[in-house]
């Protein structure tokens, strides 16, 4: 499929430090949109310069929430190239999230073809400064002028792109987590697989409760029993316990992480015993006591590996590792990001570099 490029009348000046990116800031001049109609698919796809979309205020998307998105990153290596961490990964999810939501189908090579397209243009834009990204934002959303309760007829596919400064600029710190007793994010038959807007205003309470205890995250339990593990706010959840490295199984509760999956296949490939089951939180207490829990990380696209060093469970604060990173964490933070940035080689096949 063609795509139709328009150019900007000015370009913007890019960041002169690096170092000082911060998150989702500062966007790049262009941005990707294709539009689905009924009847007609996903057509006419269009690089055009970053800026306002025109939209009905009784667009279907700011309604009733049929919304998607995916993250992404795109890294540039020592030696220039710039290149992907399991793009395709991504567009696969952003299906399984579409499926849930009732949002037609996108053909992935199309969204791929898109993604390769738009960096080309803006490829000036990947930082160089150790451990900054280009953060890539893949979304979709209904555009219907309709108020009515029904799968919209009508939508935007976009993808916007924003450089991103180092997301430990201080160093890999352990993070002190807050585990939720009182709300729940997700139940199983909803929508906590999928990657919508939904599930994240559901987990701003918590996040906020977390941030008044002095809490940098929340950690959430089941939604029936208040019992199992479930996931962080933006991380999927890992725990160390007497060697083996255990993980809640997917249930259709918990995001299926890309860097939680990818994660797994390295401890899997070093001979480590791995489990995804169900994991509640009190055998993760029990094991505290026990002397048995000997690392916590969280695994997500932003922080790749974070490692986790205070979990508060009531009055109960368990401190993990004396607050220090774990050899286990530390050996997967370096493989990841050695693989994202070509700084090791990519025994796994991941990598996609854009030419």
């Amino acid at each position: 499929m063609e795509i139709k490029f328009t150019k900007a009348e000015t370009l913007k000046a890019k960041p002169a430090d690096e170092t000082k990116l911060g998150f989702g800031q500062v966007f790049t001049d262009y941005m990707l949109v294709m539009p689905y109609d009924e009847g007609q698919g996903w057509h006419d796809p269009e690089i055009r310069p970053y800026g306002p979309i025109e939209l009905a205020p009784a667009a279907m998307c700011l309604h009733y929430g049929q919304t998607v998105f995916e993250g992404m990153k795109a890294y540039r290596t020592a030696d220039d190239k710039i290149q992907l961490f399991r793009p395709m990964e991504n567009f696969k999810r952003l299906n399984k999230s579409n499926e849930r939501l009732v949002i037609p189908e996108l053909d992935e090579n199309l969204a791929m073809e898109c993604l390769m397209e738009l960096l080309k243009v803006e490829k000036d834009w990947v930082p160089s400064a150790d451990g900054a990204s280009l953060y890539i934002r893949p979304y979709i959303f209904a555009v219907d002028p309709f108020l009515g309760v029904k799968p919209g007829a009508h939508y935007l596919f976009m993808i916007i792109l924003s450089p991103s400064g180092a997301y430990y600029s201080t160093g890999l710190n352990p993070v002190s987590i807050y585990v939720e007793n009182k709300y729940v994010r997700a139940v199983r038959g909803g929508m906590g697989f999928a990657k919508t807007g939904g599930n994240y205003a559901a987990s701003l309470i918590g996040q906020d409760e977390a941030h008044k205890q002095n809490y940098s995250q929340v950690l959430w339990l089941d939604g029936v029993e208040q019992k199992y593990i479930e996931e962080v706010g933006a991380m999927n959840i890992f725990f160390v316990i007497d060697g083996e490295v255990v993980t809640p199984e997917l249930q259709g509760s918990i995001l299926p992480g890309i860097t939680r999956k990818s994660a797994i296949e390295v401890c899997k490939s070093w001979g480590m015993k791995v489990s995804e089951r169900r994991i509640s939180i009190q055998e993760i207490s029990d094991a505290y006591d026990a002397g048995k829990l000997q690392e916590v990380f969280g695994t997500g696209t932003a922080a790749v590996i974070s490692p986790v060093g205070h979990l508060k469970w009531g009055d109960k604060v368990m401190e993990i590792n004396n607050n220090e990173i774990g050899e286990i964490s530390q050996k997967l933070y370096d493989t990841m990001t050695g693989i994202q940035w070509g700084k090791i080689e990519d025994t796994f096949g991941w990598t996609v570099e854009v030419k």
